[in-house]
């Protein structure tokens, strides 16, 4: 069987997988951000459909949903950004948002979309997996890969999940909303271990990570790390000039990544 997108940025280095929330601050600063970050040395990278109400994330990520929702971003026009991205980039890109967004837009037209437009994953990170298989069956049809969430939870529940994992698994660091962390106790090195046992598959860390040294540090023990409110605080700070300095975020992490 031949390797997806999502894998092969894995093959040969630690993969930096930055997370963008799209129409923050507008679409065609989102483009551009994906140019930059493909650039400076990010593996995939994430895009965040905006969502009134985005549970499992922080103030900085919250916030950034809303601008972007008052911005009169929709489900419709980030496919239109991602069709001008595919134009210009070939960089595994995954989806995060909530079940709500795809039950609006129509499950099957969802998937059905994202797999014309070039998306390679989805994340969504409100569904437990217990509620996976109704998504899980549609984004196998279509070829897309729905990426499991690995909370430090029980060992059983670790390796059940990783058995019927696709893409990456995404190990969340903490328990609790996305942010940075000053430090993070989770022993995540027993978390991969529990998921490879089960399954030969990458695994990303991601929540509460914001430096380069955490970035390092996780990669030491992951194949991965993934990073998004301290992107989206710059996208927040800066604005429409917010290019260049998560441009230079996100090489000074991917080179952390990949120095391990």
């Amino acid at each position: 069987m031949s390797m997806s997108r999502i894998q092969e940025a894995f093959q040969g280095k630690k993969a930096f997988i930055p997370f963008i929330t799209c129409g923050d601050p507008d679409l065609e600063t989102t483009e551009q951000l994906v140019y930059a970050m493909e650039k400076e040395g990010a593996a995939v990278i994430e895009l965040g459909i905006p969502f009134s109400d985005p549970t499992a994330e922080g103030p900085v990520i919250q916030a950034a949903n809303l601008r972007a929702l008052g911005g009169g971003v929709t489900t419709d026009k980030v496919f239109e950004t991602v069709e001008k991205i595919r134009k210009n980039s070939r960089i595994p890109l995954v989806f995060m948002t909530y079940a709500n967004v795809v039950f609006s837009y129509g499950t099957e037209r969802f998937v059905k979309r994202m797999k014309e437009t070039g998306m390679d994953g989805l994340i969504l990170p409100d569904v437990p997996f217990e509620e996976k298989e109704e998504f899980d069956s549609v984004c196998r049809e279509y070829g897309i890969e729905l990426i499991s969430l690995i909370a430090p939870t029980s060992h059983e529940r670790i390796r059940m999940i990783a058995e019927k994992a696709s893409g990456f698994v995404y190990c969340v660091s903490s328990l609790g909303v996305t942010g940075t962390r000053s430090e993070i106790t989770t022993d995540i090195g027993e978390m991969v271990r529990l998921v490879k046992e089960a399954k030969d598959i990458p695994c990303a860390v991601g929540f509460g990570i914001s430096t380069p040294e955490q970035a390092a540090e996780m990669c030491r023990q992951a194949d991965g790390v993934i990073v998004g409110s301290a992107i989206v605080k710059l996208c927040g700070a800066h604005g429409r000039d917010c290019v260049p300095y998560v441009a230079e975020y996100v090489r000074s992490m991917a080179e952390a990544a990949q120095s391990v």
